[in-house]
């Protein structure tokens, strides 16, 4: 049975790769903040990024995945990385990098594939990129880029935030020229688990197969949720579209893990 250690098992994605993930592997997750519940779980362990080293847990569990979902300062994250790299290569293991689209934010005028060249205008898009360079320089089979878009779901971060704006009667910014994909986070667990069974290698981008304006999105979300008016702020900071998108080209997966705008919006507003 594989070892799986997820970075960040705490989080709302790190968290629910957990539950997907436990059932079929030896799983364990790291969590930042005191907790009660994971504290008394002997398959989490505490790790704070900024004062502990992380070579510590990682030999006395010695997991064949390790996967990435941390949250948190960026140059303690950095040097974490690079402590993982010296890891997978001394135990010939593999480590799974959860990316973001916005490595690509510098480009607007088409939705980015796998393979594209990554190039950030923002802080978070750069501080990416450079654990990406890095995991790029491995052999292949010791790693996985899985960059992805807003990730939705309906205990998602995203979702809570929307509701409380909406429910003080706030307007929610929205970005009429800016095209988006975007997911939700019961597929991506699926993906992930997929990307872990069948050992497969390289960059995926795990974003919805069809692309919608994102203020269209937002406004059908609202719709779904109950919410009738609405109030929106447009926000434009182009004359013309500009794309916030990651698409697959090389690494496809099958029928069933794929996912469209139509999906995202039902999985997140479940009731």
């Amino acid at each position: 049975m594989k070892r799986i250690l997820i970075l960040g098992a705490s989080g709302f994605i790190g968290n629910a790769l957990y539950k997907e993930l436990c059932s079929y592997f030896d799983t364990h997750g790291t969590y930042h903040t005191e907790n009660d519940f994971f504290s008394e779980n002997h398959q989490f362990h505490h790790f704070d990024m900024e004062t502990e080293n992380i070579d510590i847990l990682l030999e006395n569990l010695r997991p064949d995945v390790i996967i990435s979902s941390l949250r948190g300062d960026f140059d303690s994250q950095i040097s974490v990385h690079f402590s993982i790299i010296n890891h997978i290569l001394k135990y010939d293991s593999r480590l799974i990098f959860i990316s973001s689209a916005n490595v690509f934010d510098a480009f607007t005028n088409f939705p980015s594939y796998e393979y594209d060249k990554t190039l950030s205008q923002s802080i978070y898009g750069r501080f990416k990129i450079k654990i990406e360079n890095a995991l790029l320089r491995l052999p292949n089979h010791n790693y996985n880029i899985v960059r992805l878009p807003m990730v939705f779901g309906n205990a998602s971060p995203r979702i809570k935030q929307m509701k409380t704006i909406l429910d003080l009667g706030e307007p929610l910014e929205v970005f009429p020229n800016v095209v988006i994909n975007a997911t939700e986070i019961l597929k991506v667990t699926q993906q992930i688990h997929y990307i872990i069974n069948r050992n497969k290698q390289g960059v995926f981008h795990l974003g919805s197969t069809d692309l919608t304006h994102q203020k269209d999105f937002i406004e059908e979300l609202c719709e779904a949720l109950g919410y009738d008016n609405p109030l929106f702020k447009n926000v434009y900071d182009s004359n013309y579209d500009r794309f916030l998108a990651v698409l697959p080209k090389d690494n496809k997966l099958p029928a069933n893990l794929k996912v469209n705008i139509h999906h995202v919006i039902e999985a997140s507003t479940k009731r």
